[in-house]
């Protein structure tokens, strides 16, 4: 408190500023118990986000996904539900206009070279988690292994909810900062979060990241996706459409 203030009556009576002494075993209780509220807050997160996370994918309403998860995200869905996959039975099936048509199991894409990005995550809703670690395969390295035919002009993307989709252009699918992620905040993506693998484009609205990616088209024009067959922007560049001001994330 500064000099001029007043200290303020403790409850129980006595004098300003004197109050009720506090014990010493109760300063220890409640130590140990900040102690160990420190020491469950990880697991009773992670709890939260799987029981979050598991509601979200049967619910039908979408109401779910208006609660807070794990680092400020929000769980969303376009269906009721979505099958989980995971290393004995995911699949990401390249192909189109292509040299190589190609299906990578999970382990394959393990193996590959991986980029670690670390950039702020924009929803076009208005929520915004800075400071966040995706890491994958870029989308020009499976790009060129497939072999691009030269009337090629941009991607599609199809997830195995069997319902998202989402388009690149070739051009803005082999920027330097569009993965295929297999990894989210230095952990593996969790189902909940798309996994486990989804599409990462760091400087577009988060809708363009697909999440539980399945299928890579490459194609001759630009096919709207989900979110742009109900009135968002193809070209979704943070701050500059959906007639939003944020700040980019790049």
């Amino acid at each position: 408190m500064t000099r001029d203030a007043k200290p303020a009556r403790a409850a129980g009576g006595g004098e300003d500023g004197a109050g009720t002494p506090v014990g010493r075993r109760v300063v220890l209780g409640m130590l140990a118990a900040g102690a160990a509220g420190v020491a469950t807050a990880p697991f009773l997160q992670r709890a939260y986000d799987s029981t979050l996370g598991a509601a979200a994918q049967k619910d039908p309403t979408g109401l779910s996904g208006l609660l807070p998860g794990g680092g400020g995200f929000r769980y969303y869905s376009v269906t009721g539900s979505v099958p989980e996959k995971d290393a004995h039975n995911y699949r990401l099936t390249i192909d189109g206009l292509v040299r190589h048509g190609t299906s990578y199991r999970l382990a394959d894409l393990r193996g590959l070279p991986q980029t670690r990005l670390v950039r702020d995550v924009q929803c076009v809703t208005g929520w915004r988690v800075p400071g966040t670690p995706f890491e994958g395969v870029r989308l020009s390295a499976l790009l060129d292994a497939a072999g691009v035919r030269p009337e090629a002009r941009a991607v599609r993307f199809t997830c195995f909810d069997g319902a998202y989709s989402e388009s690149l252009t070739l051009e803005q699918a082999r920027r330097d900062d569009v993965l295929v992620a297999l990894r989210m905040q230095d952990k593996p993506l969790a189902h909940a979060h798309g996994g486990p693998v989804r599409l990462y484009v760091a400087p577009m609205y988060f809708y363009k990241s697909a999440k539980w990616l399945s299928g890579i088209t490459v194609t001759d024009r630009v096919e709207p996706g989900y979110w742009e067959d109900r009135g968002y922007d193809v070209d979704a560049w943070v701050g500059r459409s959906n007639g939003r001001d944020d700040a980019p994330t790049t």
